[in-house]
């Protein structure tokens, strides 16, 4: 895609958001069916992912963890963001590699110490990237995808949440 079909493609959806600002809330879904033993089947729209524990929580390896799901929902997202931001100004990026990394002491979601945070303590986010374009331009690239990336927005400040839980019999 070029910075013109971007551009284009984008732009009568811009118009509508500036005329009605509350038609830019979108609400986005995502159900899972509990499965056997310890296991979660999430749809992804494509396909049928099937999560489990992870195996320093006593899973087998066979079934995706949740934690890396996040961390892939992460990279997909910025490698979507930094993409489009480059077509963006202009930059071309021949190529590339994103990697998310998150810390986690496993001795708070098996509640074997109190004071272990459950859930990642430090994620990292990097990129690597083929382009000729010069530092000045790949810090705004990277300064825009940092700011337009909505996983890593919702990871860096959190939404308010709840949680409910009903009963079908």
């Amino acid at each position: 895609m070029d910075k013109q079909s971007l551009v284009a493609r984008q732009a009568p959806f811009k118009q509508q958001y500036r005329d009605d600002p509350t038609s830019a809330m979108i609400t986005l879904r995502a159900d899972a069916q509990l499965g056997e033993g310890v296991s979660c089947s999430v749809s992804t729209g494509r396909a049928l992912a099937e999560a489990g524990l992870h195996p320093a929580a006593g899973g087998d390896g066979t079934q995706l963890c949740s934690g890396d799901m996040l961390l892939e929902a992460l990279v997909a997202c910025a490698g979507v963001t930094m993409k489009a931001v480059a077509i963006s100004l202009g930059i071309e990026l021949r190529g590339g590699t994103v990697r998310a990394e998150g810390d986690l002491d496993f001795r708070g979601t098996l509640a074997v110490a109190k004071d272990a945070p459950v859930g990642f303590t430090t994620i990292r986010l990097g990129f690597e990237v083929d382009s000729d374009a010069d530092e000045e331009q790949l810090a705004a690239l990277l300064k825009l995808t940092e700011r337009y990336c909505v996983v890593w927005q919702t990871l860096r400040q959190p939404p308010a949440g709840s949680v409910t839980l009903t009963t079908t019999g």
